[in-house]
């Protein structure tokens, strides 16, 4: 690969996690939420229940700032906190599904939409060269937060 295909690749791909952010603040204000908020929800949805020390850790946020983003959600009936059987301390963090997704659906819903009529336009080919790149970009990232982690403790 050269360096002008390199250099514009590398362009694209910044525009297009600049362009997400916005569109995820966008979201998440009209859902009630920052975008930052909005993403870890999706976390939440993603890897179902769990404790609030896993989700400190997954965020990177402090056990102080994980209370205060399950309390946002929790007023918004967004989550439900309970409590470890035998021991208090522990919270438990559980999304309440249905009501994200009657909160979010309508705001992705001509975003998806448009979304696949992009993919839809591709070859199996094409898709699976596609794939193949998130799979891998998303690899590199995880390992480069994990390194990164890891330095600051």
């Amino acid at each position: 690969m050269n360096q002008e295909t390199l250099d514009r690749l590398r362009k694209l791909s910044q525009q297009y996690a600049f362009d997400s952010i916005q569109m995820h603040e966008a979201i998440g204000r009209k859902a009630g939420l920052s975008g930052t908020d909005h993403k870890y929800l999706g976390f939440i949805i993603q890897k179902g229940q769990m404790t609030a020390g896993e989700l400190s850790a997954l965020t990177g946020l402090t056990t102080g700032a994980v209370t205060g983003l399950i309390d946002r959600f929790e007023q918004k009936d967004l989550v439900r906190r309970r409590f470890g059987n035998g021991d208090r301390r522990k919270v438990i963090v559980e999304p309440n599904t249905e009501k994200i997704m009657a909160v979010f659906e309508p705001l992705y819903k001509e975003f998806r939409s448009k979304s696949e009529q992009v993919m839809a336009s591709f070859s199996e080919e094409e898709l699976a060269v596609i794939e193949s790149y998130f799979l891998k970009a998303t690899e590199i990232m995880n390992e480069t937060t994990s390194k990164l982690n890891t330095k600051q403790s």
